[in-house]
């Protein structure tokens, strides 16, 4: 079983996003953009003295499967480079995935989702005993 992040983020927030995760080895992931609005209603605007609500938001959604083990600190990490403190910085939903296949290889399941250079190998190395000279 794998898990699948949908996190729904600020625009502005994406390169900061994308850079935290490269920085712990999420390196494969689907961005969309998308619009919608959450408790707030949308966010009211003036022009030329007529108020309004926009009420359809643009925000990003960024799209990954990873192993459950690796879950919590990719939450984590999304939440800490998306967060402004104000409301509107996003949702994160999570759900099962139950396999994978990359359709290239008809790998499945880990196998599917391995990457150079990803999180589950820069564990490894980092938990590798160091090497004597």
């Amino acid at each position: 079983m794998f898990q699948k992040i949908e996190a729904i983020i600020r625009e502005e927030k994406l390169d900061d996003v994308k850079e935290a995760l490269r920085a712990i080895g999420i390196v494969g992931m689907n961005v969309f953009e998308v619009h919608g609005h959450g408790r707030q209603g949308g966010i009211p605007l003036a022009w030329r003295g007529t108020a309004y609500v926009m009420d359809m938001i643009p925000k990003i959604q960024l799209n990954i499967v990873l192993s459950p083990h690796n879950l919590e600190k990719t939450v984590e990490t999304i939440c800490k480079a998306a967060s402004t403190g104000e409301a509107g910085d996003g949702l994160i939903f999570i759900h099962d995935i139950k396999d994978v296949v990359r359709i290239r290889t008809g790998e499945r399941g880990s196998e599917a989702l391995t990457y150079a250079g990803d999180i589950d190998e820069m564990k490894a190395k980092a938990a590798a005993p160091a090497k004597k000279k």
